[in-house]
This record gives C-alpha cells, structure tokens and sequence, in this order.
C-alpha cells in the first residue's frame, strides 16, 4: 500500500520501510490487516478518513469528494472522509451497498503537544450485527443466521443482536436450498454465516459470510444454549439439534468479530422445531402480501392487523404474521387471551395506555449489554421498567392462562434497578456519554469533589481580578488565558518594582507585563483537570450502571417480551373489535367451513360495508377440491386469497374477517397465484408457475390448503388443459398429497372433472344484460360450472376499442363452429409410446421418484430420453 498522507505526520518513503512509517499511519495499516474485508473509518480529528482501494470504491457510493497527496517516492494516497457526527448515517448507506464497516476511532481525548492519540477498532458493522438505533428498524427484527450441515440436513440459529433473541431449528430432506432460503427469508434474516465448503457451494441465495469451520464449535453452542436456560433434543432430533448448537457458536463468534457479546443474560434461546410453526414458501408470502404489498403501493397483512403501541409488539407481531401456528393447544391458548381483552374494553384500554409511555425495551437492553447505550438510553429503559408492573397489574384477575402468565412475568421486572437507574442519571441525560454531564448531584461523593473542586476554582479565578486590584491598587491589571501561558494576570506599564512579591513574570509585552502566581497555578490545575477528571468518573459511573444492567438482563429480557406479547395480543382484539371480525373455532378435523368470508386487505381498500363475503363448506373428506369458473374480474382470485388469508390470520391465534368459521388445523397453505417471470434466474413466466406446482405436489399433505390461479395459462390451450387436468386428477387421486383444493380456471371443459368423488364445481356470477352483450359481475361464488369467460366483455370494460370488440366477437364464432374443445368427459386417452416393456427407458421410466424429483431434474431427464430417442426439437420457444 502507499506511503500515508499528510495527516500522519512526514511522508514516507515506503509503506513497506517498516521503521519510517509515521506512528498513525501504522495504526491505520494494523486496523487494516485485521479487518481485510472491512471499509476501514479512521478518526482523525472531527472526520473518520478512508484511504486506498477504499477510498477509490466508496467515494462514488457515498458521493464523497476524492482527494489524494503526493509523498515522494512513496506515491499519491487516495482519500475521502465524513464528518463525525455523521458516521451512522454514512455507515447505514455503506451496509445497504453490501459493504462491512470497520470503525476505528480515538480511544482517549487529544493530548497536548500533538502526541499520538490511541486508537483501535471499536466497533464492526454487518448487515447481520446492528444494535445501534440508527441503523435499525424500529418494526423489524435483523437476524444474523448460520447454518451448519450434518448429514442430508441443516443445522439453524438465527439471532437478534439488537434484542438477544434467539430461534434454534433445524431442516432435512429433499430441496434443502429451496427450504432454507424459505426459512431464511420468512424470519427476516439479513446475514447467514457458512463454513467454507457446507455443501459444494453455499446453500443459501441471499448474502453469506465465511466462517472457517472451526468456529462452528459444538461445546461452545450446547454452552449457550445451557447457559440460556434451554434444554436439547432428544431422540430423532439430537444430531440435527447439535448442528443447531454448532451454528450458534458461529454466530457468536462472528458477533465477538464485531465487538459484540451474546451473554447468557441477554441471549433467549427457543427452539422451533418440525409441527409448531407454519411454514410459507415465497410465492406464498408474496400473493398473499402479508409484510407488503404486491404493488408497492397499498396494505399488506402486517399493515391491518399491527395496531401495536411498542417496538417489540410490533416486531412480534410480524413473527406471528409470517410463522402462523400449527400447535392447537397454543392457537386456542392466544384465542382465549385475545377474546378476554376483547370482552374487557376498560382494562384493554388502560393497558394500551401504558405501553404508549413504554420504550423499546428489548433494543435498550441489548445496547446496555453490548456498551453501547447512553446514558438516555439508560434512563428510557428505566422508566419503561417502572411501568411493567402496571401492566401486571391490570392483567392481575385475568382468567385466560396465558394472560396469567404474562402478569407474573411483568411483575417480576427488576425496579429496584430501575430506582437505581433513576437516582444516578439526570433527567436531561444526553443521547451521548462523551462529554458528561448525565449523571446527578449527590449520586457520587467522588464525582461531587471533582466537580466542587472545579467550581471554586473558577469562582475564585473569576473574582482574582478584583481582588488584586484591590490589592496592588493597579486599576489597569487585568485576568487573561492563552493556550500556552494558561491563566495570568496583566499588568499596564513598567511597574516591576511595584508589584506584589509573589508575582512571577511570565511575558513582556509593549506596554504591559504578564505574571503567575504560584495560587493561580494551583487554582489553573484544578480548573484545567476537573473537567476531564469529572468525565472520566462519570464514565466508570456509566460503566458500573451497564455491569448493573447486565447482571439483570435475564430478568428484563423475560419482561420485555412479555410487554411484546401483551402488545401483541392487544393488537388483535383490537382488530376484530374495530373491524367486525370473528374468533373461529380450529380443531382437528379436516372441514373448512368459512360463512360471510372477507377479503381483510380488499375490504380495507374499499371501506366497510361495500365487500360482497362469500362462504364456503367443505368437509374435507367426501368433498375437499373446488374448481371454481367464470369470467376475469368477477372476484375468483380475490376469493382464493381470502380463504388462505382467513386459515393464515385464524392459525395467529386471534380473528378473521367472516360472520362465523370452523376448520381443521392446516399444516401448510400453498398459493400459485398471478403470474411472475424470473428474468434473471433465466426462467419464463410458465416455467415459473410450473416450479411452483412442482414445490406444492412435492410438499403439500392432507392437511395443506392448496390455492392455484388459473394454472396452465402460460401454455397453448391444449397443452394447458392437458396439465391443469392431469394436476386436478393428482391432488385427488394421490393420498400423500389430498390437500383441500380451491382450483380456480378459464377452462371450462375441466368442469367435467365433476366424476371425481371430492371435486364440486362453483361459478363466479354474472348478470347477463341484452342477451349476453352486457355484463354485471356479481362477485358471489356459487354451485355449478361456468360455460363463458367473458373475456370480451371485460375489454369492453377496459376500453379497448369498438372495432377490435367486433371482430374479436366474430373470430369467438368461428373458433367456437370450427374448433370447439370437448365439454363433457372423455375416454382417458393414454399417452402412446413405442416400446416394448423391456425397452431400458421403460425400466427406467418405472425406477423415477416423480414426487421428489425437482423440476429442474424432470426437465433434464426428458432432455436425456429425447436425446436417446434422436429427436432434438429444433422449435424455438
């Protein structure tokens, strides 16, 4: 690297002449060498610098000015740098372009004399390990993930290091990257840790760090996990839950890298293992728009149902939208404490009132934890801990268990360390400790002298003036300060010889004379030294506060999330209050039974009282697959949602936008919804639908909620009706897959699938008008098949012009005459194909395990037979 520039001291000849380098210049090139991978932020002055390669990278990011200085033989050193005080947000833009940053910065205050200022690396920032409040948002949790393989599985640990939350899982089986990603994605995760080669290639798409394996140590994790008051698995799961602990271990060690310590007081360690949790697959979360919107614009799920009054409430909440329940006992649990709040308004509305007037108390915790907090952020956890016993106490006489629960853990919160907090820091605490002045007069006998000492010695230099005038009777003298005499008094004139004895010449001047006194010496010490002295103290005050904080952590941690869970249960009644919805009753058959169902983001769109609900009964067993016709813009698809919006919002635990509903619990929903190409990923728009079909018969069970849009409409009509038959006939026919099925579609001929047992046809109404010419979509689902799209009606609708109307209706007419597609049920044509039983292709043909084969696999083992048979396909797509 090249010699440093001017700010740290005389150039040099060579960075690589180790004994001419400049003393700053090697503390830049050590902080360097131990963080490669890091943007390196070196403090100099009231700016952190970037040097070299940084430099020449980050400026046009940052939209920095590039300078640079010449140094001889040593070359010109590239340079930008930002202002102190805006480090955060410049670190925040540096992070969001994929970059780590390493903060290196003055450990102690400027010495007199230009000596060297000690400096080290104080902090490293990664997407992964933010706890400052600047960098982070307030709803949204940012976990640091790693992963660990054992076997044909995944070992899982995803924590918050902002809040000390952690979930511990763990995943096998086919399509491991797929489902990872999945588990990665629904958990808000923002860095996943991998050892070097975990399997070929990392198995995760978003964004990785490389930890060598050997930080992926199993005493270490089965340490935290200990430590955190958590217990391991046993039987089936024990190996799988090791790698668990062992990708624990390196998310710690990556936090340590950055300065951070997973406690075991503020680590919360919670297992989540295989039948708790719902799973949702991308596709899912994103047709349903649970965290946003599909358009960018409008609500999403999150949006309608988080009426939460705290940060953590609202980052709970998120979780519960994202990982519904599959764990009855625990629905029903949630259930019974939702209604309770719902049917007490009164306590509901005093408990909402008090966690108005609380903090982010989990975040305020962990920054205490980690030293980082100020002293404001202590005093805010102060007093949101002296408000959790309120919250207890409101939910005193509760009935519902849970609610029970959450009141003995809020009036456990430690306000004896609150009480502490409050006494020792002023209420105007400042947002920084660097400066002092936070903590209160009487709090400390030690910091009271400093800071007495230093007031009467500016009390009396401030009255020395006329004091030794009226001494020495000179009216002229005078008290000044410079920087390098320090304080002094001025005489006018020649006046030596009558000047007090204990005066001490110090500097001529013209026309005057400067002196010390060996009182104002001693007195200018004091002054000069109590301020940094009072610091200094007020900083190892600070220090003992955050040890007091720590030592409680457990015990806060555990408050902080029952104040969430409070917060979040509130929410929900709030929500079924406000907006008319009903607790539905989940056991464990497989009915589905939805009255007066509504669309909860449609509806808000529209305001109350203009959603035309609809219902539907389905028992699971004789009947449980609804192909459901008619033409666009009638309401199919918004249907389709709602029912997997319903099952998503009832499996929360609280209630759903319909008059009243019964279902068996679903382990699983699965949407294909809409159409999405994958552009980058090299996949078409029917490639797309055809992978999601794949992923939903590879997992779905008898449990599952199953929603497919109109599949098959990517293709030529025959091609299309061909799979969407062969699809229905398979959720059907299989018993691995007999999921409950809303099947919605443009091919009509398919309602002769009515023949199968389970399979009942519904119809989007319409009210023809003049004989069909017009059109009233009455979005109401209703028994029977329908035998028109009304595609051209809804053109017609959209404005597309008159001309193209008429002879889109007159080419229908021919189409209809020349080439009509069968409306009632066919013989099954079987698919012909020349080979003898003992042909190797039928043998393996009969080897394939279609149900587990991946999309990509099916396409090229059709690619190897069509080359075995000699018939390349020469069409283009």
């Amino acid at each position: 690297m090249p010699a440093g520039p001017e700010p740290f001291g005389r150039p040099t000849a060579s960075v690589a002449t180790r004994d001419r380098e400049t003393p700053a210049w090697r503390q830049y090139l050590s902080a360097k060498a131990d963080h490669p991978d890091c943007v390196v932020l070196f403090r100099l002055g009231d700016f952190f610098e970037i040097f070299g390669d940084d430099a020449l990278e980050v400026a046009p990011l940052l939209g920095l000015t590039l300078t640079g200085r010449d140094f001889g033989r040593g070359g010109r050193v590239p340079m930008c740098g930002v202002p102190r005080q805006s480090l955060e947000g410049y670190s925040a833009r540096l992070l969001q372009a994929g970059k780590r940053v390493a903060v290196c910065d003055q450990v102690e205050a400027a010495r007199p004399g230009g000596k060297l200022v000690a400096r080290r690396v104080v902090r490293v920032l990664t997407a992964g390990t933010l706890v400052e409040e600047s960098l982070l948002d307030p709803k949204t949790p940012r976990r640091c993930a790693g992963l660990w393989r054992e076997g044909d599985g995944f070992g899982i640990a995803m924590v918050d290091f902002s809040s000390g939350e952690c979930i511990l899982s763990f995943r096998s089986g086919a399509n491991l990257p797929q489902t990872i990603d999945g588990v990665l994605a629904a958990w808000d995760v923002a860095e996943t840790i991998v050892a070097e080669d975990p399997m070929g290639d990392p198995a995760v798409a978003i964004a990785f760090t490389v930890r060598p394996p050997e930080s992926f140590n199993l005493e270490i994790g089965l340490g935290l996990i200990r430590d955190g008051g958590l217990e391991m698995p046993d039987g089936e799961f024990c190996v799988l839950a090791e790698a668990a602990a062992r990708a624990l271990a390196a998310v710690s060690s990556h936090g340590a890298n950055g300065l951070l310590s997973l406690s075991s007081g503020l680590l919360r360690p919670r297992w989540i293992l295989p039948g708790q949790v719902m799973e949702l697959d991308a596709a899912t979360r994103r047709s349903l728009e649970l965290t946003k919107s599909s358009s960018g614009e409008g609500a999403s799920l999150l949006r309608i149902v988080d009426r939460t009054r705290t940060a953590p409430g609202a980052r709970l909440i998120r979780g519960w939208v994202q990982s519904p329940l599959i764990d009855l006992a625990l629905i029903q649990a949630r259930q019974t404490a939702v209604r309770e709040l719902s049917d007490h308004r009164g306590v509901a509305a005093e408990l909402r009132k008090v966690l108005q007037e609380c903090r982010d108390m989990e975040r305020l915790l962990g920054r205490a934890v980690h030293k980082v907090a100020s002293p404001q952020d202590l005093l805010q956890l102060a007093r949101t801990v002296r408000r959790l016993p309120l919250l207890g106490e409101l939910l005193a006489d509760a009935s519902s268990s849970m609610l029970g629960q959450l009141a003995v853990e809020l009036a456990a919160a430690p306000v004896e360390l609150a009480a502490t907090l409050e006494s020792a820091l002023r209420d105007d605490s400042p947002a920084t400790a660097r400066d002092g002045g936070f903590i209160r007069i009487g709090f400390d006998e030690a910091l009271d002298r400093i800071s007495a000492g230093g007031a009467e010695a500016r009390a009396y230099i401030a009255g020395l003036e006329a004091q030794e005038r009226l001494r020495t009777g000179f009216k002229a003298l005078k008290v000044g300060y410079n920087r390098v005499f320090g304080y002094y008094l001025e005489v006018r004139g020649t006046l030596d010889h009558s000047v007090p004895e204990d005066y001490i010449p110090r500097q001529t001047l013209v026309g005057a004379q400067r002196y010390v006194t060996a009182e104002l010496k001693s007195h200018e010490a004091v002054v000069l030294t109590s301020r940094e002295r009072a610091i200094e103290r007020e900083q190892a005050i600070l220090h003992s506060l955050l040890m007091q904080v720590s030592m409680q952590a457990r015990a806060l941690g555990q408050a902080a999330s029952a104040m969430a869970a409070v917060d979040a249960l509130l929410s929900l009644a709030e929500v079924g209050s406000d907006l008319g919805w009903s607790m539905p009753q989940i056991d464990s058959s497989r009915a589905l039974e939805i009255l007066g169902g509504r669309h909860p983001l449609v509806e808000d769109a529209i305001g109350p009282g203009r959603f035309v609900p609809n219902d539907i009964r389905m028992d699971g067993e004789t009947e449980r697959i609804w192909l459901i016709t008619g033409p666009n813009m009638a309401g199919k698809s918004t249907f389709l949602r709602q029912v997997a919006l319903i099952c998503l919002l009832g499996q929360m635990g609280g209630p759903v936008p319909c008059g009243s509903a019964r279902w068996g619990m679903v382990d699983r929903i699965f949407t294909r919804v809409g159409a999405q190409d994958d552009l980058s990923g090299g996949r078409s728009t029917f490639m797309v639908e055809m992978s999601e079909v794949a992923e939903i018969l590879a997992h779905a069970t008898p449990r599952s909620l199953v929603v497919l849009d109109e599949v098959g409409r990517g293709t030529s009509t025959y091609d299309g009706i061909s799979l969407a038959q062969a699809l229905l006939e398979h959720l059907h026919d299989n018993p691995r897959v007999a999921a409950r099925v809303l099947f919605s579609t443009h091919f009509h001929e398919l309602t002769a699938l009515d023949r199968l047992s389970a399979l009942r046809n519904y119809r989007a109404e319409v009210a023809e008008e003049q004989d069909g010419a017009a059109v009233t979509f009455l979005h109401t689902i209703v028994p029977g098949g329908a035998d028109r799209s009304y595609g051209i009606n809804v053109a017609q609708l959209a404005g597309v012009p008159d001309a193209v109307l008429v002879r889109a209706a007159d080419i229908l007419a021919e189409l209809d005459r020349t080439r009509p597609l069968a409306t009632t049920a066919a013989p099954v044509q079987q698919l012909a194909l020349p080979l003898s039983s003992t042909h190797p292709m039928v043998a393996e043909l009969k080897a394939l395990a279609v149900d587990s084969m991946t999309p990509l696999e099916a396409l090229q083992t059709l690619a190897d037979w069509q080359r075995k048979a000699g018939g390349q396909d020469e069409r283009a797509n």
